[in-house]
């Protein structure tokens, strides 16, 4: 069995000009991924014909997502910036489609923020319910719905896998998976094996990051729990390698997850260090497990 391996296009770029996303594209085939993560916190900037055709010309396959703010929150007991919110992810599932992208989510669920106390019951339900006919219309073009439950920082509603299986069993739509990111499990989570385990079959997408946001293996994140716990559990979805620096600007971004400082110059070194890394991680899991 193999995963396919893919990259966070701001390892690139900040922006998705036309040729931003052809320098994004053609670094990434060129450093072996078989498919790129597109931000889509504008929905409205991307060209989607311009980056269908760059896909298609360097054969990678694409995944999508975002984060919502506080400006379009569906986890939340206003009902206009639920709309927004609703609005926003319609308009990047449109996106989506258009691009050929296999998989929408990221931070979809609630704002990409720190909130001011506690979310409430009417908020997510909110959420929920938003979620659920985001999923019901994505299934009409074989989109996979992901759930990036983030650090207590980021959300106030999912952090942690069990919570996100809590909040799946409400939605009630078989294309809503699971979205792990190992980044924020290090904050959240008591190590990697046993939630990636506890969601089982219902995992269908994960982010590889150092604990610093920077080179693979150069933190503190256990990166052998980590590929041991996918290789036992015979994960098959996306692996994905999320790094930032502030050697490259999102300005949409960068500020909301903090990206102070260089963590890294050289792009193109980091995303083939990343490939490998997460390769023969992978290998080497397969092969433990196999020998047993």
């Amino acid at each position: 069995m193999t995963n396919a391996f893919g990259v966070h296009a701001l390892v690139w770029t900040g922006g998705w000009e036309p040729e931003q996303a052809e320098f994004a594209i053609s670094r990434t085939a060129a450093a072996g991924y078989d498919l790129i993560e597109i931000p889509a916190l504008d929905p409205s900037a991307i060209d989607v014909d311009d980056t269908r055709a760059r896909l298609e010309v360097h054969g990678l396959a694409a995944t999508m997502t975002l984060g919502l703010t506080f400006a379009t929150d569906i986890n939340s007991e206003d009902a206009a910036l639920v709309a927004a919110g609703r609005d926003t992810l319609m308009s990047a599932l449109q996106v989506a489609r258009g691009v050929g992208a296999t998989h929408l989510g990221g931070v979809i669920f609630s704002a990409m923020d720190k909130y001011p106390g506690p979310g409430t019951a009417a908020a997510r339900a909110n959420s929920v319910a938003v979620i659920k006919e985001l999923a019901q219309e994505s299934a009409r073009s074989g989109i996979t719905i992901t759930l990036e439950f983030v650090n207590r920082y980021e959300s106030n509603l999912l952090n942690t896998v069990q919570q996100t299986l809590d909040y799946m069993d409400d939605v009630d739509e078989d294309n809503v998976v699971v979205h792990a990111d190992v980044y924020h499990m290090n904050i959240e989570e008591r190590g990697f094996r046993t939630p990636l385990l506890l969601a089982g079959d219902r995992l269908g997408y994960v982010h590889i990051g150092e604990s610093n946001r920077g080179y693979l293996g150069q933190g503190t994140i256990d990166f052998e729990e980590v590929f041991g716990a996918l290789a036992d559990m015979n994960y098959e979805g996306p692996i994905t390698f999320e790094s930032f620096s502030s050697a490259v600007v999102d300005q949409h971004l960068s500020n909301t997850l903090a990206v102070w400082r260089n963590l890294w110059e050289d792009s193109m070194d980091l995303g083939t260090h990343a490939r490998e890394f997460m390769a023969s991680g992978m290998e080497n899991a397969r092969a433990t497990v196999g020998s047993r």
